[in-house]
């Protein structure tokens, strides 16, 4: 799926990736432990700069799936990735996740910043009636930024990951685009 033009916000700058965004510093956020704690992708972590190329232009390839840097503003730094797919164009929904690895970054708002943006862009400019996110339950942080940016928390499903060494909820999040019309059959 493609982006046409960047999305803007007034401290963050979303835009598509490129395989010229594989670098090691990026690479380097997908093999720190703390970072990727409760994220899935810590069981396919790509190897090489050239499998995380590889693996952007996989996603740039799909009809349903956009991923996007987070850059600063004032710095033009890649602080992380926000995504939002698989969309389903049936239902009018599609899932966000998103990946801080910049721990010097961590606390600063840039989740729930890039959040409100990705949001705005699903709900104006693909129509999309609802959006949901979902995460573990010992990632505070992240269902903060999702609650703070208008997410309400939908459900937990108890004792769905294990991570530190224990079980976690996985928390389920959702937003309804209040401009869609709902109507049941």
């Amino acid at each position: 799926m493609k982006l046409e033009s960047p999305l803007v916000g007034e401290r963050l700058l979303l835009r598509a990736l490129g395989t010229g965004d594989a670098t090691p510093r990026y690479l380097s956020w997908l093999s720190d432990a703390n970072v990727i704690r409760h994220l899935e992708i810590r069981f396919s972590t790509p190897g090489t700069v050239d499998d995380l190329a590889r693996f952007i232009a996989s996603v740039n390839d799909s009809d349903d799936t956009l991923m996007l840097g987070m850059f600063l503003r004032a710095d033009g730094r890649h602080i992380g990735n926000i995504k939002l797919g698989p969309i389903n164009r049936h239902h009018g929904t599609g899932d966000i996740g998103l990946l801080i690895g910049e721990r010097g970054e961590w606390g600063k708002g840039h989740a729930r910043a890039a959040i409100e943006l990705l949001t705005d862009y699903a709900f104006a400019g693909l129509g999309l009636a609802k959006l949901t996110a979902g995460c573990y339950g010992g990632n505070e942080g992240s269902r903060r930024a999702f609650l703070n940016a208008g997410f309400a928390e939908e459900g937990r499903r108890a004792a769905q990951y294990l991570a530190d060494g224990k079980r976690q909820d996985g928390v389920l999040l959702g937003k309804v685009n209040p401009a869609v019309e709902w109507s049941t059959p």
